[in-house]
């Protein structure tokens, strides 16, 4: 009974698909010169104005013992950083944590409305991942026309406009074997 409780119709998807915008979002911020650890760290001096350097510090993952420094084996003044054991433990916990928050999430849903939400979401995470495979054509093209269009109505003192029109990609699954991945097993 417990087994089947875990059981996770929707494949984590959900956290799949929001890892393919995670790496869109990253290839767009490399244009401006930025990195994701960057943004996260400006992100909490925004949302902690004013925090000390003591306070970076009192959140440091080596503390924890998530990571640990060994010398640089090429330049004797620097330190390289590597996982732990405790770290690499973390990703199969997460993904186990995942599941059994969505097999939860959709237990209450009826049978057939799962299925359809589930077969939904099989094609959203499909989708997602093409375009990452494909090097995300479409959505940075929406993404450029989205600035565009915004410093041309900035410069009219008109609103903004919506992106282009839907993109002609196939949703297709890949057969197994074929580009990294047989969309059985989690994606990690």
């Amino acid at each position: 009974m417990q087994a089947e409780q875990n059981k996770d119709p929707t494949e984590r998807q959900m956290t799949k698909i929001a890892r393919e915008a995670a790496k869109f979002t990253v290839q767009m911020m490399k244009a401006d010169g930025i990195g994701t650890a960057e943004f996260d760290f400006i992100h909490l001096v925004r949302h902690n104005p004013g925090m000390t350097q003591a306070d970076v510090r009192a959140a440091r993952l080596e503390a924890k013992g998530y990571l640990v420094r060994k010398p640089n084996p090429d330049d004797g003044r620097s330190q390289l950083l590597y996982a732990t054991p405790k770290a690499e433990e973390l990703k199969n916990s997460k993904a186990a944590i995942e599941t059994v928050f969505y097999a939860w999430l959709v237990e209450e849903l009826p049978e057939a409305e799962r299925d359809a939400f589930c077969k939904t979401l099989e094609t959203l995470y499909w989708r997602s991942k093409n375009q990452r495979r494909a090097g995300f054509p479409d959505v940075t093209a929406r993404v450029q026309q989205m600035n565009g269009e915004e410093m041309q109505d900035e410069e009219h003192g008109k609103r903004p406009g919506a992106p282009a029109g839907p993109s002609a990609e196939l949703l297709r699954k890949p057969e197994a074997g074929a580009g990294g991945g047989n969309g059985i097993g989690p994606d990690l």
